[in-house]
C-alpha cells in the first residue's frame, strides 16, 4: 500500500512539493470533482454575485461606447500632442494578459512540462477572453469603426489599400492570427472532456448541447491519434505567436521617431513583460478559484510555486529591460531622449514613474521567498500589484513619451475623463463575464490531462 502522508510530505531535490496532483484522488474522483462544477454547480451564491458584478460593469461598458459612437472620440481625453490615451494602454495590457495562456498550453507541452495539465484549460480560455478585450480598443479608437474594414485586402476598385508597410496593420493580422489559432487550440484540447460531460449528464438539453460540441468523440484509439496529432501540431503554431505577436504590437512604438518609443528593445521587452502580466493574472484568477472550489489536490502548491518562479524571472527581465532604456538614454547622448527619461522620473507624471518601479520591480523582490511563493495570499497580492503595474507601465510608455514631443511649443497634458475610465473597467467586466459564463459551461481543469497524468504519478510511486 501506497502511504499517503509520506507521499504527501515528498519534496523534489530543491525542497518543492513533489507531487503536482494531492495524495487520494483517483480517476473517478477527478471526474467528479471537475465535472461537478459545470453538471451540479456548486457555490451558486458567490458565482451570481461575481456574474451580477461582472456583467453590471460589462453594461457600463456598453453604455460607454455609445456614447462614444454618438459622440466621438473627444469624449476621451486624448488631445494633440497626446492622441494615443487609454485605449491603446488598455489594448497593450490586454494583449499581455493573453500570452501567459498560449505560453503554459503551447511551450509547457512542447517542452514537456507536466504541471500545466491543471491549468491550461483556464489559461487558455482567459486568452481567448483577454484577446477579445483587447480588439475591442483599436476598433473604437478608429473614431469611424464601421470602416474597419478598410484595413482588411479587400478588392477595391478605387485602388485604395491598407498600408502595409504601417505596424498598424501588421497588428490587425497579428492579433486575428493569434485569436484563431489560440481558439482552435483551445478547443482541440476541450473535445474530450466534452464528451465525458455528455454521457455523465442527465438533462437531455446538456447531452444535446455537450454532444454536438463534442462532434461525436467515442474515445476509440482512432479518435485519440488524430486529436493528439492535431493538438501537438497546433501547439507547434502556437509556440511562436508567443514571440511574434507582442513584438508585432511593440513595432507600433518602436517604428516611430518619438524619443522614448524608438528603441529596439521593445519587442523582447514587450514579450517578457506580456508573459510578466499574464501570468500574475493567470494567478489572480487560479488562487480564489482554487480556493472557492476547493480544489487544492488538483491544483497544488507547486503549480502556484512554478508560476511564481516564471512570473519572477520574466519581472527581472522586465527591470533590465528599464534599466536598459534609461542607460541608453544617457550613453547615447540624445539630447530628446535624455530629456524624456528626466521627465519620466521627475516632471510632471513622476509619480506614476516611480509607482510603476514600486509595483513592478520592488514589491516582486518578495518572490525571492519561498514562502511568499507557496503562500496563496501573499502570492495573490504580489501578482495584482503586477498586473496593476504592467497597466501603469503601459501609461508611462504611451502618455510620457507623447507629452513632450521635439517642439515645446506642442507639449500637452493628458488628463483621462471618466469615459476613458468606465472604458476600461467595462471591458474587464467583459472579460469577467466570460470567465464565468466558461466556470458555468465548460470544465476549467482539463479532464483527461489531469487523470493520465494520474497514471504517470502512480507508476512513478510503483
Amino acid at each position: 500500500m501506497i502511504d499517503t502522508d509520506a507521499e504527501a510530505r515528498r519534496v523534489t531535490p530543491l525542497n518543492y512539493p513533489a507531487r503536482l496532483i494531492g495524495p487520494g484522488e483517483s480517476y473517478e474522483s477527478v471526474t467528479e470533482t471537475i465535472g461537478s462544477i459545470v453538471l451540479h454547480h456548486p457555490r451558486p451564491r458567490l458565482w451570481w454575485a461575481g456574474f451580477v458584478v461582472a456583467f453590471a460593469l460589462l453594461m457600463m461598458f456598453l453604455m460607454a461606447v455609445t456614447v462614444l459612437f454618438l459622440r466621438g472620440i473627444g469624449v476621451w481625453g486624448v488631445n494633440v500632442p497626446v492622441a494615443w490615451g487609454f485605449a491603446i494602454v488598455n489594448f497593450v495590457w490586454w494583449i499581455g494578459i493573453g500570452h501567459a495562456g498560449t505560453f503554459i498550453s503551447a511551450i509547457l507541452l512542447l517542452v514537456q512540462q507536466p504541471w500545466r495539465t491543471s491549468i491550461n484549460r483556464l489559461t487558455e480560455a482567459m486568452t481567448l477572453f483577454a484577446v477579445a478585450c483587447a480588439g475591442t480598443f483599436p476598433l473604437l479608437h478608429l473614431g469611424r469603426p464601421w470602416l474597419f474594414y478598410w484595413l482588411l485586402p479587400y478588392p477595391d476598385t478605387m485602388g485604395l489599400w491598407p498600408q502595409f508597410r504601417s505596424p498598424l496593420v501588421w497588428d490587425v493580422f497579428a492579433v486575428s492570427t493569434y485569436f484563431t489559432v489560440s481558439l482552435i487550440f483551445w478547443y482541440a484540447g476541450l473535445i474530450p472532456d466534452l464528451a465525458t460531460l455528455r454521457d455523465r449528464t442527465t438533462i437531455r438539453w446538456r447531452k444535446y448541447f455537450y454532444g454536438i460540441l463534442a462532434m461525436g468523440w467515442r474515445g476509440s484509439a482512432r479518435h485519440w491519434q488524430r486529436q493528439q496529432t492535431a493538438y501537438l501540431l497546433l501547439a507547434g503554431l502556437a509556440a511562436p505567436l508567443v514571440l511574434s505577436v507582442h513584438s508585432v504590437v511593440s513595432f507600433d512604438f518602436a517604428v516611430a521617431i518619438v524619443p522614448g518609443w524608438h528603441s529596439t528593445i521593445f519587442p523582447p521587452y514587450f514579450v517578457a513583460g506580456a508573459i510578466y502580466s499574464g501570468f500574475a493574472m493567470v494567478l489572480n484568477i487560479v488562487i480564489p478559484l482554487r480556493k472557492i472550489y476547493r480544489l487544492e489536490s488538483l491544483i497544488t502548491v507547486r503549480h502556484l510555486n512554478n508560476m511564481a518562479n516564471i512570473m519572477l524571472v520574466t519581472g527581472m527581465m522586465v527591470a533590465y529591460g528599464y534599466f536598459m532604456e534609461a542607460f541608453m538614454a544617457w550613453y547615447s547622448g540624445d539630447i530628446f531622449d535624455e530629456s524624456m527619461m528626466h521627465d519620466r522620473a521627475f516632471g510632471a507624471y513622476a509619480w506614476i514613474f516611480w509607482a510603476l518601479m514600486l509595483f513592478n520591480v520592488v514589491i516582486p523582490q518578495a518572490l525571492w521567498s519561498r514562502r511568499v511563493r507557496t503562500t496563496p495570499l501573499f502570492l495573490f497580492v504580489v501578482a495584482l500589484f503586477v498586473n496593476i503595474g504592467m497597466w501603469v507601465e503601459r501609461f508611462v510608455i504611451v502618455i510620457t513619451s507623447l507629452h513632450r514631443d521635439f517642439v515645446p511649443s506642442s507639449w500637452g497634458m493628458y488628463f483621462p475623463t471618466r469615459w476613458d475610465v468606465m472604458t476600461l473597467l467595462g471591458t474587464v467586466g467583459l472579460f469577467l463575464t466570460l470567465l464565468f459564463l466558461f466556470l458555468r459551461l465548460l470544465p476549467m481543469i482539463s479532464i483527461t490531462e489531469v487523470r493520465a497524468l494520474l497514471a504517470e504519478q502512480r507508476e512513478e510511486e510503483k
